[in-house]
């Protein structure tokens, strides 16, 4: 399997409180996106990065094993986030070829679909294979080692979308029309447990 970065670094700003910390089907989606990652890794490294609410993230990774690092100017952008994490994966290991970028506020990421990102490479040679919702494509995603040079010059400020819009030709895709829910709003956070308490009836 890749390696995985589990982008964690936002503030939050639009939600008003750390969206990390919501909580979801009894865990809060932090947790739930780590434990997710470690699952589906199968012993690949899993990096997360961190930023505005560093400390009060840790205590939610208690006895995962993956490796946490805070990214200096993570306010610069998703891009600085991404960067980080890739330097922190060649720091521990070189052994990994593939790299997966995800993110903690998509709820309905599961490990098989992590897993359906590497067989899709493996079944078209593509170098990128993205997440395919609501009419755009974004992540999770995967990048192959032939593809990683352009996620190191990724701009501080961009994160992998316009990246997977500029090299089409690099870019299959897996369907995951849930990864259009993720939580930068209250009432995104109040939508998603009022159709989770639906779907529980």
């Amino acid at each position: 399997m890749p390696a995985i970065i589990l982008l964690a670094a936002g503030a939050s700003s639009r939600l008003g409180r750390p969206k990390q910390l919501l909580t979801y089907q009894g865990q809060t989606l932090l947790r739930r996106a780590a434990e997710t990652a470690v699952a589906a890794a199968a012993g690949a490294p899993v990096v997360m990065v961190s930023g505005a609410q560093h400390e009060a993230l840790l205590p939610e990774l208690a006895g995962l094993p993956l490796v946490v690092e805070p990214c200096p100017n993570w306010a610069a952008g998703p891009g600085a986030s991404i960067k980080c994490g890739l330097r922190l994966l060649e720091t521990l290991c070189a052994a990994w070829t593939e790299v997966v970028v995800m993110l903690c506020d998509q709820p309905h990421v599961t490990p098989a679909l992590l897993r359906q990102l590497t067989d899709t490479r493996a079944a078209t040679g593509r170098a990128i294979v993205a997440s395919r919702y609501a009419d755009t494509l974004g992540v999770p995603v995967l990048f192959g080692l032939e593809a990683l040079p352009l996620l190191r010059q990724l701009p501080d400020a961009a994160g992998a979308g316009p990246l997977l819009r500029q090299h089409p030709a690099l870019v299959a895709a897996v369907p995951f029309p849930a990864g259009a829910i993720d939580v930068d709003t209250e009432a995104q956070y109040a939508a998603l447990l009022a159709n989770n308490a639906s779907a529980a009836k």
